[in-house]
């Protein structure tokens, strides 16, 4: 899956330095696979055949259904939540790029509206039943992504080592490794995980 954390690498692999950030993604990548596998085994480790589709259900289970409960759904809302404000804002803002490149003499039109206007072709594609519905959108979507990081790699190649650049590493201390490095496919597989196992 390649989608709008992979813009932020060059940035986090700048303050990191080659080794510690390839090392961090690698670290971050087996701590991600091993919660992962450890999930999907969760998911069917009840006897007599109940299944553990949703993650309230697996906090339930392992601290009770009513402690359960306010464990996991604080925890998705605040991930569900905030990935959607920020999709909206970067989304809005994009938009609003979008047409300030292609209709610069056009009166300039705020960024929250732009933002509204991301929010209202959300709230219809939402309306639709499930993402077998809009696998043409899923699809576009695949191909810019890869189009996009295809573009940066070949203009990085392109235009090579700048003379008057420093490529020193910039991260001041090892604090800044927690801030920059995340676990993306956590949160990616909290949104995939009923299509995984439907």
């Amino acid at each position: 899956m390649v989608g709008a954390g992979v813009l932020s690498l060059p940035y986090a692999m700048a303050h990191m330095g080659w080794g510690l950030g390839i090392t961090v993604m690698i670290l971050s990548w087996v701590i991600t696979l091993y919660t992962l596998w450890q999930m999907v085994e969760m998911h069917e480790m009840v006897p007599g055949g109940k299944r553990l589709d949703r993650y309230h259900e697996l906090g339930q289970e392992a601290f009770g259904e009513k402690l359960g409960l306010w464990i996991v759904v604080p925890q998705q809302l605040l991930v569900e939540v905030g990935t959607c404000i920020v999709y909206m804002v970067t989304g809005g803002k994009s938009i609003k790029k979008v047409h300030e490149t292609f209709c610069p003499k056009c009166t300039p039109i705020k960024t929250s509206y732009w933002i509204m206007v991301f929010a209202s072709i959300n709230f219809v594609l939402a309306q639709l039943p499930n993402f077998n519905s809009i696998s043409a959108i899923s699809l576009g979507a695949a191909v810019m992504s890869l189009t996009y990081s295809f573009i940066a790699w070949g203009a990085s190649i392109k235009k090579g080592i700048t003379p008057d650049v420093s490529y020193n590493v910039k991260m001041k201390s090892t604090s800044e490794v927690c801030s920059i490095s995340s676990l993306h496919w956590e949160m990616w597989h909290l949104h995939m995980q009923d299509t995984m196992w439907c």
